[in-house]
């Protein structure tokens, strides 16, 4: 990965210690449910905000969904961006580099410096590239300090 990338293990520790981190950015899918990694950590430390808004149908999780959430000062990220991917296993190397790229434009349109992002369970094809699309697509339009959840 890029030298302004790092990597963090999915955990409550790791969230608990994103101080100086402006937001979190949730990759979501519309059928992973209950939220799981670095997703579900969040969740439960937002009393399950996210899982609220998805039962809600206010975002599903679809392709080219996005949402921004207030974190409440219940983790140190201020702002919590949501992006859809769609269904688990229709989940491609293509598709995510779209939502990738998107998102790091919105990143960037919203003035955000530093950023922390998390991923569903992904399919072995894309899992296999996502450091790779990261690395290359994420970083070519978002300029900031990023962390990487991994497992």
């Amino acid at each position: 990965m890029a030298g302004n990338v790092s990597k963090v293990p999915a955990s409550l520790a790791a969230l608990d210690g994103l101080e100086g981190t402006e937001a979190i950015c949730c990759f979501l899918c519309e059928d992973e449910r209950p939220l799981t990694g670095a997703a579900g950590f969040l969740d439960w430390r937002l009393c399950g905000g996210l899982s609220r808004v998805l039962k809600a149908g206010f975002f599903t999780g679809a392709p080219g969904e996005k949402l921004l959430l207030p974190s409440s000062s219940q983790v140190p990220a201020p702002k919590i961006f949501a992006v859809g991917l769609g269904r688990a296993s229709s989940i491609t190397p293509l598709g995510l580099e779209h939502a990738l790229s998107q998102a790091g434009t919105m990143l960037t349109k919203a003035q955000v410096a530093s950023v922390a992002l998390t991923f569903p369970t992904l399919p072995r094809t894309v899992l296999d590239s996502r450091e790779e699309l990261v690395g290359r697509t994420f970083t070519a339009s978002f300029a900031g300090r990023i962390t990487v959840f991994t497992g």
